[in-house]
C-alpha cells in the first residue's frame, strides 16, 4: 500500500515516514499543497495523510481540489493541531475520511491508516480472507487454516495489495505503484518473480493468483473459477 504524507513540519514528517516505512508501506513525503497535488496527479496512492497548515496551498484547499476530481476517491486522513469543532466540520464536509489532532499516538494513527485503507478498498473493516488464506494486516501475519506462513516483507505487501482488490484485475503498473515509493523501482521481471513465489506459498489455501494475459493479475478463491489456472 502506498501513502503520501503532506506535512511541512519535518520532525513530524520524518517520524511518520520512518514509522510507516517500518510497517511496510511505500511512503512519499511533500511539504506543501501544490507538490501534493502534482504527486497525486502523477502517482497512485491508497491514502493521503494531510496537514492543514501548509504553505502555498493549505490543506483545506488541497482537499477541495481532490474531491472535485470525482475520479479520484483516495482516502484522506487529516492530521492537524487545529482541534476546534468548526475545523473538523469543515474538513469532513469537504470530504476528509478521518480527522486526528496533534499530538497523537503513533499506534492510533497506524490503526486509522489500516482502517481507512481497508474501508476504501473493501467498503468494510472485516479481516482479509480468500479461501483458507487470511491476512492480519495490523500484525503483518499471513496464515493458511490458521497456521502462519513465512512471507518476505515484499511478498506481504504484494499479498495485501492483491487481497485489497480481490476478484479484480490489477495491472503490473498498479502493483509497482503500490509497492514502491519515489526512491524505489521494480521491473516487470521482479514483479513476475514475486508473483511466482507468492503463488507457490499460498497454493494450499485455495486462493489463486490468476494471470490475465495482457492485463495483469487477479486473486480469487479457487472454487470461483476452478478451470482458470495460469
Amino acid at each position: 500500500m502506498r501513502v503520501l504524507i503532506v506535512e511541512d513540519d519535518l520532525v513530524i514528517a520524518n517520524g511518520l515516514v520512518r514509522a510507516l516505512t517500518q510497517s511496510q508501506y511505500a511512503v512519499d513525503h511533500v511539504t506543501d499543497g501544490k507538490q501534493a497535488l502534482r504527486a497525486i496527479q502523477d502517482d497512485v496512492y491508497d491514502l493521503v495523510i494531510l496537514d492543514l497548515g501548509l504553505p502555498i496551498m493549505d490543506g483545506m484547499q488541497l482537499l477541495a481540489h481532490l474531491r472535485q476530481q470525482t475520479a479520484n476517491p483516495i482516502a484522506v486522513l487529516i492530521l492537524t493541531a487545529r482541534e476546534d469543532v468548526a475545523t473538523r466540520v469543515q474538513a469532513l464536509d469537504l470530504g476528509a475520511d478521518d480527522f486526528l489532532t496533534k499530538p497523537f499516538h503513533l499506534e492510533e494513527l497506524e490503526a486509522r491508516v489500516r482502517a481507512l485503507i481497508r474501508r476504501s478498498k473493501l467498503g468494510n473493516n472485516l479481516p482479509l480472507q480468500c479461501g483458507n488464506l487470511k491476512l492480519d494486516v495490523a500484525n503483518k501475519l499471513a496464515s493458511i487454516n490458521d497456521q502462519p506462513i513465512t512471507l518476505s516483507a515484499r511478498e506481504l505487501n504484494l499479498l495485501e495489495t492483491l487481497m485489497m482488490r480481490m476478484g479484480k484485475i490489477i495491472a503490473k503498473e498498479q502493483i509497482m505503484e503500490s509497492l514502491c515509493n519515489w526512491d524505489e523501482t521494480l521491473g516487470d521481471n521482479a514483479i513476475e518473480v514475486y508473483i511466482h513465489r507468492l503463488r507457490k506459498k499460498i497454493e494450499p489455501s485455495g486462493a489463486h493468483i490468476r494471470t490475465v494475459r495482457g492485463l495483469g493479475y487477479m486473486l480469487e478463491a479457487e472454487h470461483l473459477n476452478p478451470s482458470s489456472h495460469a
